[in-house]
């Protein structure tokens, strides 16, 4: 049985794939800080206000010009929620070029039924030309598989049973470093959707104390009033921000993980025609 463990990192795409290690560390520091810049610089722009005071890390502002600037005085928070939707939309780039790229060149479901015809004609390949064709996470676990079955075929010290096992634990190899790759870094938007509304109410509610604590130092009237709607209207930009955030986090972890759902589909699917196919037509 020495013959079925052969490795099959060689045939695979995975193994150039480091560069996502890199987004993961790096993405959301880097997006932290271009949200703080977006705050502080774009945002908090002396320009964009009536009065702007001294300060560098939050100066102070007052009377906004637009309503885009008004989210500068939702508080420190604000470019916490800018960096975690940045954050949010580089890993929903990174996933859609990856997921896409895993998905092959043509439609998976065609790709296997052109693979069982060749295998049901014994052009094994034929039918590794479709998968240099295909490529993807299907097209690379069906390669795999291929180059083992192609093996097996001339192999005359092994019975049938023993080489159809003998593919599927190639397929099997091969699937266990597709699909790590299929589903890294999702972690981070099933993360931002679950935290990113907390960050929100907790902007929101650090604005709240801020707008009461200064209602509370005012001597009272009208002038008050309004200072604390208009304290209240800043504090929940980020609820507002939150909500979008984890809306569009959400969203797009649902599409990404029905699409990994197929690919997974079609390896299974693979690895099953190759074992039944060997199986019944090398008996």
């Amino acid at each position: 049985m020495a013959e079925t463990t052969a490795t099959v990192k060689p045939t695979t795409s995975v193994q150039a794939k480091k560069s996502s290690n890199i987004i993961s560390l790096l993405a959301p520091v880097l997006c932290l800080l271009a949200g703080y810049l977006i705050w502080r610089f774009g945002l908090g722009n002396p320009s964009n206000f009536k009065t702007a005071g001294e300060g560098w890390f939050w100066p102070d502002r007052e009377g906004p010009n637009s309503a885009l600037s008004k989210m500068y005085l939702g508080g420190i928070i604000v470019p916490v929620l800018i960096g975690t939707f940045l954050t949010m939309l580089t890993f929903v780039i990174e996933r859609f070029m990856t997921i896409s790229k895993a998905n092959g060149t043509g439609n998976n479901a065609d790709f296997i039924r052109k693979v069982q015809y060749q295998l049901a004609n014994k052009n094994v390949d034929a039918a590794l030309a479709e998968c240099d064709k295909q490529k993807g996470s299907v097209g690379n676990v069906m390669k795999a598989g291929l180059h083992r079955y192609k093996e097996m075929i001339t192999n005359s010290e092994l019975n049938t049973e023993q080489k159809v096992i003998a593919i599927q634990k190639e397929v099997e190899e091969a699937t266990s470093l597709e699909l790590p790759m299929l589903e890294k870094n999702l972690v981070f938007l099933s993360t931002i959707a679950s935290m990113a509304t907390l960050i929100g109410l907790l902007g929101t509610v650090v604005g709240m104390i801020r707008a009461f604590a200064g209602l509370g130092e005012d001597s009272g009237g009208a002038g008050s009033a309004a200072q604390l709607s208009i304290g209240i209207s800043e504090a929940l930009y980020n609820t507002a921000l939150g909500i979008g955030t984890s809306t569009f986090a959400i969203m797009f972890y649902n599409i990404f993980t029905t699409k990994i759902d197929g690919i997974t589909y079609g390896i299974d699917e693979s690895g099953f025609t190759l074992t039944q196919t060997f199986a019944s037509l090398y008996k």
